[in-house]
């Protein structure tokens, strides 16, 4: 009986929990400070949430596939950085956008290629992949900023129709992942490689072609969001994205996706990315110092991962 209870809290929790969770901190900030149910305040939490949101969105897709990227924050980084300098030398955003965009993808294809041809574990992989990254950028920005990128002013700080071009973006590419996870044989693939690989194999799935494809784009949306935060930052910054992996990766787990694998939807990862945004305002608001935010950050990871190893045990020993 008290299994079954512990099952259907879990169960609970991955399609309620969250959304109360966020209800409740919304109604939390509104309390605090009376200024947070202004649309502007809104929209600019949305605003300061997008560039993880959008990294997020490829985190979601690798860690449903069973797989982790942290070197998202360096290539986050390094498309930030790249992007500025082709911005301001060339003038050209579109250029600008799509070299972040193939930094991306070449990135995050070859952290796929060590994975499946070398057989490392995406954890070594990706680690070795954040230090090179931040090597090149140190070495492309000789450690300054790159400025010069005014023609990214609307990227970062347009908005149509009253929406911020940043947010836009982030529903944009929340939108498109959610669809292809949910609607198409890749994400059918995608699930299936992270629930269980060798029967993915043994129905005749290329995984290795698969994994290789899910870190490609999840490398595409990192570098998208590296020009986002560019043009928001009008800047090139050699630092400015450390860390973001975590932050993205802390939304997904927030957001009810599985650190184990084969469950997890995008649109989870945005209410996550939406709750960590709410904790820092509420935070900031009552004057919490950085690295007690920090502490916060971890103890939810941890009692994500917690509630989602117990939720998988109860449904094993059901």
């Amino acid at each position: 009986m008290n299994k079954k209870k512990a099952l259907s809290s879990g169960e609970l929790y991955r399609k309620y929990g969250i959304v109360i969770i966020m209800i409740i901190l919304f109604v939390a900030s509104a309390v605090i400070n009376h200024n947070f149910l202004k649309p502007q305040n809104l929209l600019n939490i949305l605003k300061q949430i997008s560039v993880v949101t959008i990294i997020a969105c490829g985190e979601t897709m690798l860690i449903v596939s069973g797989m982790i990227d942290l070197s998202a924050g360096f290539l986050c980084t390094t498309s930030a950085c790249v992007s500025a300098g082709v911005l301001a030398s060339t003038g050209h955003l579109s250029l600008a956008l799509l070299v972040g965009i193939v930094i991306g993808c070449v990135c995050g294809w070859i952290n796929g290629f060590l994975i499946t041809y070398y057989k490392l574990q995406p954890f070594i992989a990706t680690l070795a992949m954040t230090y090179v990254l931040k090597g090149i950028v140190q070495i492309y920005t000789n450690g300054q900023t790159i400025g010069g990128v005014n023609k990214a002013r609307f990227l970062g700080h347009g908005s149509i129709l009253g929406i911020p071009v940043p947010v836009l973006i982030m529903l944009l590419s929340v939108i498109v992942i959610a669809v292809l996870m949910k609607s198409t044989k890749f994400g059918t693939y995608i699930y299936a490689i992270g629930g269980n690989e060798q029967a993915t194999i043994a129905s005749g799935i290329n995984t290795n072609r698969m994994k290789r494809l899910i870190f490609t784009l999840s490398g595409a949306l990192t570098g998208l969001a590296g020009v986002v935060l560019m043009a928001r930052l009008m800047a090139g910054m050699p630092s400015v994205g450390e860390g973001y992996e975590f932050d993205a990766i802390t939304a997904v787990i927030v957001g009810g996706t599985s650190f184990l694998g084969g469950i997890g939807t995008v649109t989870g990862a945005l209410i996550g990315s939406i709750i960590v945004g709410l904790i820092n305002n509420i935070l900031n608001l009552l004057h919490v110092s950085t690295q007690y935010q920090l502490i916060v950050k971890g103890l939810l990871i941890a009692i994500a991962v917690i509630i989602d190893i117990k939720t998988k045990e109860n449904k094993k020993s059901k």
